[in-house]
């Protein structure tokens, strides 16, 4: 099918809570916009050094990773980021793979945002149509 990318917002999920409860500004949130690998192969989001130092992650723990080639690889888990493609999020922890190029957006949050991969068009498209009140919940 070859590769696809989709540019996203990433936000620090804690500090969009913080804006929202009149602690910080909404302008303080720390967001980033990437164009990301869509990778239905990876269970989550896979983010870089960069992208964690840009949105101040906390990391929450490690987990051992199985990578596409087979290796294994120790991996840190961060805090809540939140993940927005168009009118559609999804809040979950980010993998943080040593020595990663590119984000990954993996399965989980593109079920959580009700997304697909249109193998003709090669793009994100909404499972249950483009508007998210067609969306099952």
């Amino acid at each position: 099918m070859g590769t696809v990318h989709a540019e996203i917002t990433l936000k620090n999920a804690a500090d969009e809570t913080n804006a929202q409860a009149g602690y910080i500004k909404t302008e303080d949130i720390r967001t980033v916009t990437v164009t990301a690998v869509v990778d239905t192969g990876a269970a989550t989001l896979v983010i870089n050094e960069e992208v964690c130092q840009t949105l101040g992650l906390h990391i929450k723990g490690e987990r051992s990773a199985q990578m596409a080639d087979g290796r294994w690889v120790a991996c840190k888990l961060t805090e809540a980021v939140e993940v927005c493609w168009k009118d559609r999020y999804w809040t979950c922890t980010a993998m943080l793979i040593p020595g990663a190029k590119s984000v990954l957006l993996g399965a989980i949050p593109l079920e959580g945002m009700d997304l697909m991969v249109n193998p003709n068009s090669r793009e994100l498209v909404g499972i249950h149509g483009d508007s998210v009140e067609l969306m099952l919940l």
